[in-house]
This record gives structure tokens, sequence and C-alpha cells, in this order.
């Protein structure tokens, strides 16, 4: 008995006779259906591989998270600079500036930031504990959220720095009440109102 086959992977049309005609058929059925799904499968990784890259570009930080633990960095400019989740822990960062710098997740953590010029600076959810802010010029920062606990201010200057949810020692927050004025001009939050003083 005659049959005609069309062969869906090269597009050929062959007569097949026979017994033999349909072992034929069956074989080149499977390799038709194992030659398809690799190339599905193939298919398939290199859009993941896509996606995967353009999810990764799309998300990337804005910048790259940098290390300067236990460096000396006394009058270092770092001024506008986007340095979030950058580490400065036990650096020596006198009279260094960070005016209206990204540092968001930062961690100063018992660093020397003594005349420091964080004026306008973000930041929002940093760890400054243990560090020393002594003079430091905190004029319009945003504080929000950051981790102060054991940091010392003396003789700060806070006029419309932003405090909200800044965990702060009892005696710290009573020596800012003393300092504190002004607004912040991003938040719109009063100096005072931010560090519950009465």
């Amino acid at each position: 008995m005659n049959s005609r086959l069309s062969d869906a992977c090269g597009g050929l049309r062959l007569r097949i006779t026979g017994s033999k005609g349909n072992s034929f058929r069956t074989e080149l059925g499977h390799k038709c259906k194992t030659d398809h799904k690799i190339w599905t499968s193939i298919l398939s990784l290199f859009l993941w591989g896509i996606v995967g890259i353009t999810t990764m570009v799309g998300f990337a930080p804005t910048a790259l998270a940098l290390e300067y633990n236990k460096e000396i960095l006394v009058d270092a400019d770092f001024s506008g600079r986007d340095l979030t989740d950058s580490s400065f822990t036990k650096a020596n960062l006198r009279q260094s500036n960070f005016s209206h710098a990204n540092l968001q997740g930062v961690s100063f953590f018992a660093a020397n930031l003594e005349s420091v010029n964080l004026e306008g600076a973000d930041l929002r959810n940093a760890t400054l504990d243990s560090a020393r802010l002594v003079r430091a010029n905190l004029t319009n920062a945003l504080l929000e959220g950051a981790f102060a606990a054991n940091a010392r201010f003396d003789g700060a200057i806070i006029d419309g720095a932003d405090f909200t949810d800044t965990l702060l020692r009892s005696d710290e927050q009573k020596k800012l009440c003393k300092l504190a004025k002004g607004t912040n001009p991003i938040t719109g939050r009063d100096t005072r109102d931010t560090l519950f003083c009465p």
C-alpha cells in the first residue's frame, strides 16, 4: 500500500511503500520531534538570556558601592557624588566635603567626620553608629531612618536637617534640641519636630 509522507524537518515529499515504509516513517517522525525539541530549548534559553540581561541592565544601581574602610581621606571631595551603599567604616574623613552627595545606606560606622560638610546630603538609612560628627555641617541633610546610636554631634550645625526615625541616644537628642532650628527644604519637616524636641 502506497502512502505519502511530508517531512516537516526538511520539506521533502517521499513515496513510501510496505512495512519498511511504516518503520521509516516512525523513525523520521521521532527524529523530527527530537530536532524540534532541541531547537525549542535553544530558542527558549536564548530568549530567557535576553530577558535576564535586560532585567539586570534595567535595574542596575546608578553607582557601584565602594569601600573606603579604615582609609585616611582628610580634605577629600565627594561633593555631589552618588555613593549609595558604600562603606567608610573607621575611615578618617576629617574636613571632607560630602555636600549634596547621595549617601543612602552608606556605612560611616566609627568614622571620624569632624568638621565634615554634609550640607544637603542624603543620609537616609545610613549607619552613623559611633561616628564622630563634631562640628559637622548637616544643614538641610536628610537623615531619615539613619542609625546614629553612640554618634557624637558636639557643635554640629543641623539647621533644616531631617532626623525622622533616626536612632539617637537620648543625651545626644537633648543636645541636638538645643541647636535645632529650620525646616528641611525637601521634606518640609521642622528639624525640632523630627527630633521630638519639647
